[in-house]
């Protein structure tokens, strides 16, 4: 009987056959070669970082004083601003407009869209702060703000839905949506980054939640679970292929509660109230 050190894998085969998988036969690299992607680790500390840098008495150091917050603050964005410039160049490189894009201008313009989303961190905190209340005035069970953002996904899913909806809207669409993936993994709501959601959302339990690409949401708009905003049909070009960013998601005005399990499709308006 052979012992394990003596076997062979194979290997050489094996890389063989998955070169030529890579290269040839089943190639899934992006069309320039790029080979410098985002990393969904660094994504991940970045989005916790902008979170304790808003929330830092709840998501920040637990030794946090009055004399020492706003250094924490300070520091942490320091830190995370830094990250997000670098995952912000590199998501750049992907969309066809940079294709000929200098590394320095690469360089130049993630730093300009880093500097203005950290301008409106608290432009998005105000509008976070209002999603928390609007789950501790619609929810019976909740009995505080702390439990509300510690503990409820629905929350957890916004706050990462208003940081990528702003990467989107700067022009940083894989990055966004980076973002809006690791709240669907971890909560199961699933809100693309170019949905506009007004002020004083709330998501109750939220499993299941689907909210489209062009679906528009007025203020004070509650959700229960399963609920589905989504497409009812997709228009293709002359060429076959589906025709992207075309309006095909509901307008839900100002005002208006959507109960566990409703699936609205379409460009459909649910009026105010």
């Amino acid at each position: 009987m052979s012992t394990p050190s003596s076997r062979h894998w194979g290997l050489e085969q094996i890389v063989a056959e998955l070169r030529a998988s890579r290269e040839e036969l089943h190639r899934t690299r992006h069309p320039r070669g790029i080979r410098e992607l985002p990393s969904r680790e660094a994504i991940v500390g970045i989005v916790n970082g902008l979170r304790a840098a808003m929330f830092p008495t709840h998501y920040g150091a637990p030794d946090l004083t009055d004399e020492t917050v706003d250094y924490y603050v300070g520091h942490t964005l320091e830190t995370t601003l830094r990250l997000l410039c670098e995952q912000v160049r590199r998501a750049l490189r992907f969309l066809p407009e940079h294709a000929q894009t200098s590394e320095l201008e690469l360089v130049e313009r993630a730093f300009e869209i880093t500097r203005v989303l950290g301008t409106e961190l608290p432009r998005i905190r105000a509008l976070l702060v209002s999603d928390i209340q609007a789950a501790f005035a619609g929810d019976p069970a909740a009995q505080h703000i702390t439990e509300i953002l510690l503990c409820y996904p629905g929350v957890l899913a916004v706050m990462h839905h208003r940081l990528a909806h702003a990467l989107h809207r700067l022009g940083v669409p894989l990055l966004a949506r980076f973002i809006n993936e690791i709240a669907h993994s971890a909560t199961g709501i699933d809100i693309h980054p170019g949905a506009q959601i007004g002020a004083s959302f709330f998501i109750d339990h939220g499993t299941g939640v689907v909210i489209g690409e062009t679906a528009v949401i007025g203020g004070r708009v509650r959700l229960y679970q399963a609920v589905t905003l989504g497409a009812k049909s997709f228009p293709s070009g002359s060429d076959g292929a589906l025709v992207k960013g075309h309006a095909r998601h509901p307008i839900v005005e100002d005002d208006v509660v959507i109960y566990a399990g409703a699936t609205i499709l379409g460009r459909v308006t649910i009026g105010r109230g």
